[in-house]
């Protein structure tokens, strides 16, 4: 468990490992092996950035048998982004939905869950439309070039909502707006970075919802593109 301890690549260590288990590792530590110990894990408390950051926050709500496998190196954290595409058929388009299969350039996850020993951080969340460039034929929604919503007014003024366990990530009615980010080139195409990050652990349903007010002017075989950004568990 020491060795664990010293060697571990990751900041906030105390809150992955547990107060529990670091009173246990220490109890029987010379004076000088305790004091070597606890320079160590006070000089951890830095340089992690931006989702990493974000989630080492959140160790204390990781569930234990991720954590368990975050001690052992089964599991890491690396970059992730969960992203699904959805045809405009009606008002109502949930991104993800049980009945999903996985497929490249269609979806990253099936079941509109996280696979087992995933734990994902939402740092922040990509919205972008396109046609598909052949409605005939299903390859061409592998190739649709996604754009700024802002180009669809109905698409631009609907509304939007995540969730996870039927917990709300970001509520209901939230402006589609948020993701027109065509004029701020400080940040990616139809990027919104949430102030608020929140946790999906693995095996709990996610939703994604767009509410539309209008299909007025959206183009038959119109699709909308999104990608939850963050940082995950991986092996």
């Amino acid at each position: 468990m020491t060795d664990e301890l010293m060697n571990s690549e990751y900041n906030n260590v105390g809150e992955l490992f547990g107060i529990g288990e670091l009173e246990k590792a220490t109890r029987n530590m010379s004076p000088v092996k305790k004091a070597m110990f606890i320079r160590k894990i006070a000089g951890q408390v830095h340089g992690s950035r931006r989702s990493r950051a974000e989630m080492e926050k959140f160790f204390k709500q990781v569930p234990k048998h991720v954590r368990g496998e975050l001690l052992k190196g089964g599991v890491r954290l690396a970059d992730y982004t969960i992203y699904s595409t959805k045809i405009i058929t009606s008002k109502t388009i949930k991104m993800f939905e049980p009945q999903d299969d996985k497929e490249v350039g269609v979806r990253n996850i099936s079941n509109a869950k996280l696979p087992k020993n995933m734990v994902f951080l939402v740092s922040g969340i990509f919205l972008l439309t396109g046609t598909n460039p052949e409605a005939d034929n299903r390859e061409g929604l592998k190739a649709i070039d996604f754009k700024s919503v802002r180009g669809i007014p109905a698409i631009c003024n609907g509304e939007f909502s995540l969730k996870a366990n039927r917990k709300q990530i970001i509520p209901e009615n939230q402006s589609i707006r948020r993701f027109a980010t065509d004029n701020d080139h400080t940040i990616p195409l139809g990027y919104y970075k949430l102030d608020n990050p929140r946790l999906i652990r693995d095996e709990e349903l996610i939703e994604f919802t767009v509410e539309l007010g209008t299909q007025f002017n959206i183009p038959q075989d119109q699709y909308l593109y999104v990608g939850l950004d963050g940082t995950g568990t991986t092996p």
